[in-house]
């Protein structure tokens, strides 16, 4: 009987932060809500620095461990994020790698203007300091240029995440690669195997805006080991679910510090820049999921460390979160309040991202 409860409890290790990580959302935007309203006369730093704190406290439930190649630097830094995309664990690598430098409340995302209709995410991920933008023709300079002012005139810490493929790849939709595929032939760019082709205009406003206030760029090149099938093809990456209420497949991140000064400044060149990072990381792929040598196969070459992060960064921010989640379910009127935080929530925040970017 003790047995069978050991054996069932380690198979739902995965399964619990992801259903606290879900369930707590609701309770989470009323914590922000109340600190909103509070702050509102209040100087904007202080508003920011809880909000960073909150934010800490809520993605620190579902941070792993990962491998991690390269230097990363212990202190933190406003940086910008440059990183492969084929899943939407991709969202949190970075958390992983930010609570490293205690910088993981000073996360914001440039998103595909299609997330911003997220049930609460959303609304949250904008007020956060997000930027939503949309893709080719659409895609409204002005706007990214004003929120990041906006954000380095409040001293606002920044470790900005873009993916510069503007959507993912997944080796089970082929036109997508193939189109990509195709456009760098036909704009004589290097063809890539394991990523897409680059798009430069979102990277190109956020360097060229805050080139004053950064300290680096972070070029990240993140695999996941299981995605290749008996055939060596590659197989879709874990989605976020998969991730978190299974067997965590581990995760080796190759990071490359990038000074400003090395990163031209021209939009034209820096587009040629930005493929060249994106060759760097389409032969680290390569390497790791299609190396001859089956030795060399499922990592990236160089020392590498295995970083776990200790209880006491996780297990405060899950006993907290779900203690007060917890505590709400059990009356009526917290249930009722936790089921209209869900609809009232995520209405108002569509409304909201609707009128103001």
């Amino acid at each position: 009987m003790l047995l069978s409860l050991v054996l069932h409890t380690y198979s739902m290790r995965y399964v619990l932060p992801a259903a606290v990580m879900m369930g707590t959302a609701p309770t989470y935007v009323l914590a922000w809500g109340a600190w909103r309203l509070l702050s509102a006369v209040l100087p904007a730093r202080f508003y920011r620095e809880v909000d960073d704190r909150l934010y800490t406290i809520y993605q620190s439930m579902v941070l792993l461990l990962v491998i991690i190649y390269g230097d990363l630097p212990k202190n933190k830094e406003n940086v910008i994020y440059l990183s492969n995309h084929q899943c939407t664990v991709d969202w949190i690598i970075a958390d992983m790698l930010a609570i490293r430098q205690n910088a993981l409340g000073h996360v914001r995302y440039v998103l595909k203007d299609g997330l911003k209709w997220l049930p609460l995410y959303g609304w949250y991920f904008s007020q956060h300091g997000g930027v939503y933008v949309k893709r080719s023709a659409k895609f409204n300079e002005k706007e990214m240029r004003e929120k990041l002012r906006a954000q380095m005139k409040a001293e606002t810490p920044m470790y900005l995440v873009i993916f510069p493929e503007g959507t993912r790849y997944n080796p089970e939709i082929p036109k997508v690669i193939a189109d990509s595929q195709s456009f760098a032939e036909k704009e004589g760019l290097a063809i890539l195997k394991h990523v897409l082709t680059p798009r430069v205009k979102a990277t190109h406003v956020a360097i060229d805006t805050m080139k004053d206030y950064l300290d680096a760029v972070y070029d990240v090149t993140v695999a996941y080991e299981g995605t290749v099938d008996h055939k060596g093809q590659r197989k879709l990456a874990p989605s976020m679910t998969e991730f978190l209420c299974k067997e965590c497949p581990r995760v080796h991140i190759f990071i490359d510090r990038i000074e400003l000064k090395d990163i031209p400044e021209e939009q034209m060149y820096m587009r040629r820049w930005l493929h060249e990072r994106f060759e760097i990381k389409d032969k680290l792929l390569i390497e790791f999921y299609d190396a001859k040598d089956s030795k060399r196969r499922n990592k990236f070459p160089g020392k590498s460390v295995h970083s776990k992060l200790s209880l006491k960064k996780t297990l405060p921010s899950l006993l907290f979160l779900g203690g007060l989640t917890a505590s709400m379910l059990l009356t009526e009127s917290g249930r009722k309040l936790y089921v209209k935080t869900w609809i009232y929530g995520t209405l108002i925040g569509c409304l909201w991202v609707s009128i103001k970017p």
